[in-house]
């Protein structure tokens, strides 16, 4: 039906350019955060030779397209981890609001999608979570879920728990490794917008989405004893939980 519809047309085009927008921003936190710096200040620039960069350095994807990869001004290769998070906020956007339409879900779920990137990313690079994204991120999470706020409030209760009791155990067999409180921490925040519903659905997807990943990982190179960030995976959780989590439920319950 999307593609018989103008005005879903329309505004998945509209929702997926401004999650390119968004998504630059995105990358500023990425890559600011972690080093201590303010994301506001100084304005976006080169980080080889820190010349500010003009409004056409700064149009999501297509400058990086253009630019062929490179600093404008130093010739200094760009990561292209910058227009793939400004193609996937983008996509997802877009995405969501094909789902949610325009509705308080639509925005909570954006802010959602947001923060996930965020910590995803930054888990990937630095293998930490910041308490400065995630629990203003849970505030905010459970304010945007006040209609239903019950739902918001055990599914905070359950990931924190459930996050809490993995961490104990995994402190008495790894004395490195295992879950650690960004996770736990991650989870709340997960919980206070997806509720206890998806919550559970994210719980058991994300170590199913881990479980494999890391099979794949094992096998490819058999000696690797590299962490590997479970943030990233909680994240896939969610987003699953949230397009497809009522269909699963409804799938499994159909089974009895």
């Amino acid at each position: 039906m999307l593609f018989f519809n103008h005005y879903k047309v329309f505004g998945f085009i509209v929702f997926f350019i401004f999650g390119t927008v968004v998504g630059s921003f995105l990358n500023v936190v990425i890559y600011r955060v972690p080093k201590g710096e303010s994301i506001v200040f100084p304005p976006s620039h080169c980080t080889s030779c820190n010349h500010k960069l003009s409004t056409l350095d700064l149009i999501p994807i297509l400058s990086y397209i253009a630019l062929r990869g490179k600093c404008r001004y130093c010739g200094e290769r760009i990561s292209p981890i910058y227009p793939f998070v400004e193609a996937l906020t983008g996509l997802l956007f877009a995405l969501l609001y094909v789902k949610f339409d325009i509705s308080l879900v639509l925005l909570k779920y954006l802010v959602l999608v947001s923060l996930l990137i965020v910590v995803s990313f930054i888990d990937i690079r630095e293998q930490l979570v910041f308490d400065s994204i995630v629990i203003p991120g849970a505030v905010c999470g459970f304010l945007l879920s006040l209609p239903t706020w019950r739902d918001s409030l055990f599914g905070i209760l359950f990931f924190f728990v459930v996050y809490l009791i993995i961490i104990l155990v995994s402190k008495l067999f790894y004395k490195e490794g295992g879950m650690g409180e960004g996770d736990l921490t991650t989870g709340v925040m997960i919980g206070a917008f997806i509720g206890l519903r998806l919550g559970i659905v994210s719980f058991l997807l994300s170590f199913i989405v881990g479980a494999i990943v890391g099979v794949i990982l094992l096998i490819r190179n058999k000696d690797s004893k590299a962490e590997i960030p479970f943030v990233p995976y909680m994240s896939i959780g969610a987003l699953l939980a949230i397009f497809f989590g009522n269909y699963l439920i409804s799938f499994y319950l159909n089974l009895f």
